[in-house]
C-alpha cells in the first residue's frame, strides 16, 4: 500500500509537470535532418514542441527498457536452466515414488497371500 502511495506521489506531480509543459511549448517547431543545408532542407518535420519531448520521453523509456531487458538476460537463462533442472528431478522423484509404491504393493500382496496349508 505504501508503494502505491508514494508512487501516486510521484505519478501525478509528473503528470502535472508535463501536461503544464505540453500547454506551454505547443508552437511548431522544425526539426532539420538535413546538416550541410539547413536553409533548404531536403527532409524537415515541423511539429509542436511538446511532441518532441514526449517522443524523447518515449524513446528513453524503450531504451532504458531494452538496456534492462538485455543486462538481465543471464539471469533468465540461469532460472530457465534451474527450472529445467528442478523439473527434471521432480520427474525422477516422481518415477522412483512409483516404483516404490509398486514394490510395496506387491510385498503387501505376497504378505497378504494366505499360505496353503494340507490339513493332515
Amino acid at each position: 500500500m505504501l508503494k502505491r502511495i508514494l508512487w501516486l506521489l510521484t505519478a501525478f506531480p509528473a503528470a502535472a509537470l508535463l501536461i503544464t509543459l505540453a500547454v506551454a511549448n505547443r508552437h511548431g517547431v522544425r526539426l532539420v535532418l538535413d546538416p550541410f543545408r539547413p536553409d533548404q532542407p531536403a527532409v524537415s518535420i515541423v511539429l509542436p514542441f511538446y511532441a518532441y519531448l514526449f517522443g524523447m520521453l518515449l524513446i528513453g523509456v524503450l531504451l532504458g527498457g531494452a538496456a534492462t531487458w538485455f543486462s538481465q538476460g543471464r539471469w533468465r537463462r540461469i532460472a530457465r536452466q534451474r527450472a529445467s533442472e528442478a523439473k527434471r528431478w521432480q520427474v525422477e522423484a516422481d518415477r522412483l515414488m512409483r516404483e516404490r509404491d509398486a514394490e510395496v504393493g506387491a510385498r503387501a500382496k505376497a504378505l497378504a497371500a494366505p499360505v496353503k496349508r494340507d490339513a493332515a
